[in-house]
């Protein structure tokens, strides 16, 4: 109780902050649309979990859901979300060990058995890749096995993002990849995959490319984006539906294209460059 009016009050604090899109303000505090269920523990060991996927969905409010696969007695009995992942750490036993340092002996087990539960979802499922230069990127055909036993919908791949020396991490600056690495790994997976998978978006700016199941291409228009409210009147239903019942077309500009070079940008927006990066503004916005 109280999470939405929590929520929206800690918007209203960003009134008049500088940078704050006033359109994009009003339309924040007039009601929460979005939850993301990840970043901090396993949301999906939850106890009361479906239930509050059930509230959110009754209000209205779509469900993205992130999980590292550890527990697949939960992601078995786990109710429809908007769009479900599996963070996709390592591609190896070994290599997952090194990553993630698990809790379970038998991690190596329970990663594969949640892999194989994904692919009996029906709504929108992804697999989550963050590609780190000199960790994880060797082992293609391990990626490949995975994608061919869960079937996601789509896999969502993004190359690693540097915060600087921490004691926490090892990684450096040459861990990683530039956009340009990150679209070639994935054309590699995608030519491995054959024909059931295709590179259908990317956002340079954030370093990530969207490989999408070929289904998802109807007519030759991809249909990448959600319609949260065809979800949620679909959820209301209690019927059985899938992935495609909600889908969106894709934005033109959305769309990839190998031959640019700044690909995502909404054109109606504005992109402030950085110091130091020699241009003052661009015409286009992330």
């Amino acid at each position: 109780d109280g999470f939405e009016a929590n929520h929206l009050n800690m918007i209203k604090q960003l009134r008049g902050v500088p940078g704050v899109i006033p359109e994009r303000f009003e339309e924040a505090v007039r009601a929460v649309r979005h939850c993301a269920l990840s970043l901090v523990g396993e949301p999906i060991i939850y106890p009361q979990i479906n239930e509050f996927l059930d509230l959110l969905h009754a209000r209205g409010i779509s469900s993205f859901m992130v999980t590292n696969a550890q527990f697949p007695e939960q992601m078995e009995t786990l109710r429809p979300c908007t769009q479900l992942y599996i963070s996709i750490d390592a591609p190896t036993k070994e290599q997952l060990k090194a990553v993630d340092r698990p809790l379970f002996l038998d991690f190596w087990e329970r990663f594969q058995r949640c892999v194989e539960l994904l692919r009996e979802k029906q709504q929108r499922t992804v697999f989550r890749l963050t590609l780190v230069n000199e960790w994880n990127t060797s082992e293609l055909g391990a990626y490949v096995d995975l994608i061919k036993a869960g079937q996601p919908d789509f896999v969502e791949v993004k190359g690693v993002t540097y915060c600087g020396e921490s004691k926490a991490s090892p990684l450096t600056i040459k861990n990683c990849p530039f956009h340009e690495q990150v679209r070639s790994y994935c054309q590699s997976l995608c030519d491995l995959l054959g024909d059931t998978y295709e590179i259908a978006s990317e956002h340079a700016h954030s370093n990530c490319v969207l490989i999408s199941q070929s289904r998802f291409k109807i007519d030759g228009v991809w249909h990448t984006w959600i319609d949260y409210d065809r979800f949620t009147e679909l959820y209301a239903r209690g019927e059985p539906f899938g992935a495609l019942d909600y889908a969106k077309p894709t934005p033109t500009w959305a769309v990839y294209n190998v031959d640019n070079e700044d690909g995502g940008f909404d054109p109606r927006e504005t992109h402030v460059a950085g110091k130091g990066s020699g241009k003052s503004r661009l015409n286009a916005g992330a």
